[in-house]
């Protein structure tokens, strides 16, 4: 017996499921989006399942929260159908999220591109959570190949998760992706790529929405110089629209400057670039890395309600992943919510 703790411990398992007559099958609690082509999508990992279960109890009391307080209904959730026009749900996108061109040209770099979307996604009412492990257990690494990300669609409380074991180049594009899927209110794991053609009608809408957000293809085509070379323009797109090279390397695909061949090889090239760079760029501090797993907009709302006396500290550090108090009440001076 205690062998099959350990053994029940050590692989994820619950102990109860040793004695059932057959394996149980396991399956996502939301739809699944992804695909590998003509290989059939693998059983999800414990990983990926205790993720999404986390990420829906955290969803969970931020609705009830946001029940409570009153808080509006996120307008961008449902504001979109697949037969609509992908500019003009694109130009609703940014107005509803507040990106404009002026403020993107101020902005340093891509990277301060995705900041600048994370925090515009969140100030839009959207619970945005990223992380490479599985809660805070850092020998549970989640696997990229499996899932970039996944959406959860509420009215209240709409949450996305990135992966963030993906290279951050990657994560912008994500994350358009599942904020087009909230615009069509669904919910769903995806593994979607820049690069490549998704096989569901669904997740190429996503992926064209996606890019269409980033970077309007009619801007595109006024800007981009066809007969440059393809590293040397990705690049340079990049430093125009504030985006990723991997997005700028789809938009000269969208804009039919190279085809599907050109776009995957140099799509490959570009990700191992990037994912050194990633590497070579070491990790942050505690707080940050907190702000980042659970969303500040989730974060804030929770120690504000705990101090308020209206949450349990109890659930407070096990939707959070703290274990102490003193590290809790830094957290909350961290983030603002006490001085």
């Amino acid at each position: 017996m205690r062998q099959l703790e350990t053994f029940a411990r050590l692989s994820h398992t619950p102990f109860g499921f040793f004695f059932l007559p057959e394996p149980p099958r396991v399956e996502l609690p939301v739809p699944d989006f992804r695909t590998l082509r003509d290989a059939p999508v693998r059983e999800p990992s414990a990983d990926l399942l205790e993720t999404l279960y986390l990420c829906q109890q955290r969803q969970d009391w931020f609705h009830e929260y946001a029940q409570i307080h009153g808080l509006p209904r996120v307008t961008l959730v449902g504001q979109a159908d697949l037969a609509d026009a992908l500019e003009s749900v694109a130009t609703t996108l940014r107005q509803t999220l507040g990106l404009t061109d002026a403020h993107r040209q101020q902005l340093s770099s891509w990277s301060e591109g995705l900041r600048q979307l994370k925090a515009a996604a969140e100030d839009a009412g959207v619970l945005v959570m990223t992380s490479s492990i599985v809660g805070t257990n850092s020998h549970r690494k989640l696997d990229v190949g499996e899932f970039r990300g996944f959406v959860l669609a509420d009215d209240l409380a709409p949450l996305v998760f990135l992966n963030a074991a993906d290279s951050k180049a990657a994560q912008m594009f994500t994350l358009a992706h599942e904020l087009a899927h909230l615009a069509l209110g669904q919910s769903g794991v995806s593994n979607v790529e820049a690069g490549r053609m998704p096989e569901r009608s669904n997740e190429r809408w996503c992926n064209r929405m996606a890019a269409e957000l980033l970077m309007p293809l009619a801007e595109v085509r006024r800007v981009a110089l066809p007969d440059a070379p393809v590293p040397d323009e990705i690049q340079r797109l990049a430093r125009v629209f504030k985006v990723s090279t991997l997005v700028a390397l789809r938009r000269l695909f969208d804009a039919q400057f190279i085809d599907e061949a050109a776009l995957w090889q140099h799509y490959r090239a570009e990700v191992e670039r990037l994912r050194a760079l990633d590497r070579s760029g070491g990790g942050g501090d505690f707080y940050r890395t907190l702000a980042a797993r659970t969303g500040k907009r989730f974060a804030r709302a929770l120690i504000g309600s705990t101090l308020e006396g209206q949450t349990l500290f109890q659930d407070a550090f096990r939707l959070l992943g703290v274990r102490k108090t003193e590290t809790f009440y830094h957290a909350a001076r961290e983030l603002g919510v006490m001085v």
